[in-house]
């Protein structure tokens, strides 16, 4: 994942770390037995500076894992951070299964050591290993369910919440909490601090992937988990000048008349140097996807004109609740509607085609698929990759559900279609393209639908 915050001034902390730790002056000690697939191998060592409430500044450092910990020889005002869940609590979790996983294993071995072929010995090694399968899976889900975490909100959300939403309720992979990014965030978040820059770099015996004093990102298949949900922020670049995250559905991309939770104020909580207004376009609340904000007024300025230039490149991807080609819908084509606000239902838009404003959008019929929806039903929908070639207010779920459009709405639009419980609107912001307001460098996103 792309690093949430700058990493220069962190990165240079994390190389003094290395230097003192060949030095003597900082030693890794061991806190549990090393596993002997662990031994000799590297770790991840990372800083955070942050600020406190007061404008001071406030260094934490922490290593990966929960096997191994910093300990400095000499006085440091830094704070070195522990993990999240200490060894302790990981074995009090898992004792209650121990002994009976180990003696299964023995009976398991034993079994394939007879190596008898007998169909009974092989039904009982099965029954074994299901056995030892369901006591294992009982102790990882009481290990995570130890996990917790401190977000930038001032919430704390467990691990299983976060995977519920990021996983689709799936395990994470084994070690999900114990890198330096969530561990560094979570004291941070904790204790009231605003990250300033954090970086972390490989340390040790170097792997295939990994480099001893090499800067890498946070990983994605753990911390692209967690972090975006402590930071409330799916940060797919950044930089001093411009920022892109993945909206997730059911948030506001600035702020409402009553609420005020919104992509803007979540850039402005996590980034205190940022413009009052960021926003040079939005999405609607329900609508996932890119979204490009700006810190600088310059940048915003820049950005602003591009959008009005109409050479920014906006392409979406949408599923239809019918079969557009049933309708003799074409596979591809572009349409010109004109829709103003319906004064007596806001936010609706009505079709006027004297005072209507024109809206432009090209499409690509791309499948017909199976739809599973929330309540174990199913049926035959079309995905539709969308180009809208102006910015209208809810061109795209008119173009598809007005009369005058494909006359069939897309999936979860509660306003003009049907959203069913635990349904969402089905569509996605995949691709975004604009020049950089600072370097002139041609920019471009993507991002896949969870649909």
């Amino acid at each position: 994942m792309f690093p949430p915050f700058p990493q220069e001034r962190a990165q240079k902390l994390c190389l003094s770390m290395i230097r003192q730790l060949e030095e003597g002056a900082l030693v890794l000690q061991q806190v549990t037995q090393l596993s002997e697939e662990r031994a000799g191998i590297g770790i991840m060592l990372g800083a955070l500076i942050c600020t406190d409430a007061d404008g001071n500044e406030i260094t934490l450092k922490t290593a990966s894992g929960f096997s191994r910990a910093l300990s400095p020889q000499f006085e440091d005002d830094a704070i070195y951070v522990p993990p999240v869940i200490t060894p302790d609590q990981i074995e009090r979790a898992i004792a209650a299964n121990d002994d009976a996983i180990h003696a299964l294993t023995a009976r398991i071995d034993a079994l394939a050591q007879q190596n008898s072929g007998a169909p009974a010995d092989e039904a009982q090694k099965k029954s074994l290993i299901e056995e030892r399968l369901t006591l294992t899976q009982e102790s990882v889900a009481k290990v995570y369910a130890l996990y917790s975490f401190h977000c930038a909100d001032g919430s704390t959300r467990s691990l299983f919440d976060i995977c519920a939403e990021r996983c689709g309720g799936k395990y994470p992979p084994t070690g999900t909490g114990d890198c330096c990014a969530p561990k560094l965030l979570d004291y941070a978040f904790s204790h009231g601090l605003t990250p300033v820059s954090m970086c972390e770099v490989f340390y040790g015996r170097g792997t295939p992937h990994k480099k001893s004093g090499t800067v890498y990102p946070p990983c994605d298949d753990r911390c692209g988990i967690i972090l975006p949900a402590m930071l409330g922020l799916d940060i797919l670049y950044r930089d001093n000048d411009i920022i892109v995250v993945n909206k997730q559905s059911g948030i506001l991309s600035v702020p409402g008349k009553t609420e005020k939770d919104c992509i803007v104020n979540r850039v402005r909580r996590l980034f205190p140097q940022c413009i009052e207004q960021p926003a040079v376009h939005r999405l609607d609340m329900e609508t996932s996807g890119l979204l490009v904000l700006a810190f600088t007024k310059e940048a915003h300025r820049n950005l602003n004109k591009q959008f009005e230039a109409g050479t920014v490149q906006k392409e979406y991807v949408a599923l239809v609740d019918g079969v557009l080609p049933a309708k003799k819908i074409p596979a591809h084509g572009t349409m010109e509607l004109y829709f103003r606000v319906d004064l007596d239902n806001r936010p609706h838009q009505m079709w006027d085609e004297v005072h209507g404003k024109k809206a432009v959008t090209e499409w690509q019929i791309q499948d017909v698929e199976t739809y599973y929806a929330p309540d174990g039903s199913r049926r035959k929908v079309t995905r539709v990759h969308f180009i809208p070639h102006t910015g209208r207010t809810h061109q795209l779920r008119l173009a598809s559900a007005d009369s005058h459009g494909f006359g069939v709405p897309i999936i979860g639009d509660t306003l003009y279609g049907h959203c069913e419980q635990g349904e969402r609107l089905m569509l996605h912001a995949q691709y975004l393209s604009f020049t950089h307001p600072t370097t002139g460098e041609r920019m471009e996103f993507r991002s896949k639908a969870d649909f």
